[in-house]
């Protein structure tokens, strides 16, 4: 299966999607707000995939890349027969969007979220095809990531689920269904959960971050450890996940730590900003 996909949204995860279905030989349309943003993920996605071919993993950087375009306009979604929304995660700024993608993608297109923690139901009820409406929650960085875990929206039917499994699973991606649409899905729910007591124990002093995370990959032989994994992913990408299933179950083990929602406040976010947990 192959067509043409419309990603909305250019930053890591968007760039990484369009990457990845690019090299399965899908047509992509990547959109963001602001051509600065589409030049940065396009350097991005060439660099990656450069990299993919000098490592024989791909057999040349140039094809995938020329497959995909860029544009600020929104309506390039009408021309698409999947279009994956990977914005902000916020709930409100999501609903607009679907709302829109509502009005101007074709009738019978798939629309996708890559949200982490937010309910499809909620998203989906911006539109008037809530039934077209599915969760992709690709997982970062996406073209080296193997999981997609496709997320069941309270009326999504059969068909969208079937084909978004069926695109990411084109992408290479192996899928985990969630077939109840609770806040933070499966994943992401037991992986706040373990960072969230982490933190916890950190700002607590009862073990150090390079202890908790040796305890982990040593005792569970997890390959990273939670604290390494927030600074990988973004302490505010965390957080807000957190605060997002904290609102919706209201308890308290989802509830961000002090210690981490000071982290966000200085900016010390992880990888992306060189601190976090660790220094980088």
């Amino acid at each position: 299966m192959v067509g043409t996909v419309a990603v909305i949204g250019a930053g890591l995860m968007g760039s990484g999607i369009a990457q990845v279905a690019a090299q399965a030989g899908w047509t992509v349309h990547l959109r963001d707000l602001n051509q600065a943003s589409l030049d940065r993920a396009r350097t991005n996605i060439a660099g990656s995939l450069k990299k993919l071919a000098d490592k024989g993993v791909i057999e040349d950087a140039s094809t995938p890349l020329d497959r995909i375009s860029t544009t600020t306009e929104l309506d390039v979604v009408a021309q698409a027969d999947i279009v994956v929304e990977a914005v902000f995660e916020d709930a409100e700024i999501k609903r607009e969007l679907f709302a829109e993608l509502d009005r101007l993608a074709s009738a019978d297109a798939v629309l996708a979220t890559n949200t982490s923690a937010i309910p499809i139901t909620l998203i989906a009820s911006a539109t008037r095809r809530p039934e077209a409406v599915v969760g992709t929650h690709f997982f970062s960085p996406v073209p080296l990531m193997e999981l997609c875990e496709l997320v069941r929206g309270h009326k999504t039917s059969d068909e969208t689920l079937a084909r978004a499994k069926e695109f990411a699973e084109s992408t290479g991606k192996t899928c985990v269904t969630v077939n109840r649409d609770i806040a933070g899905f499966v994943t992401t729910r037991l992986l706040i959960a373990f960072v969230m007591e982490a933190a916890r124990l950190v700002e607590s002093g009862v073990a150090s971050a390079e202890d908790i995370d040796a305890a982990c990959k040593l005792g569970f032989n997890h390959r990273m450890g939670p604290l390494a994994t927030c600074d990988l992913t973004g302490a505010d990408v965390l957080r807000n996940a957190a605060r997002a299933i904290y609102a919706e179950t209201g308890d308290p083990k989802f509830l961000p730590p002090e210690l981490l929602n000071r982290m966000v406040a200085a900016g010390d976010l992880g990888r992306k900003t060189g601190t976090g947990f660790y220094e980088h």
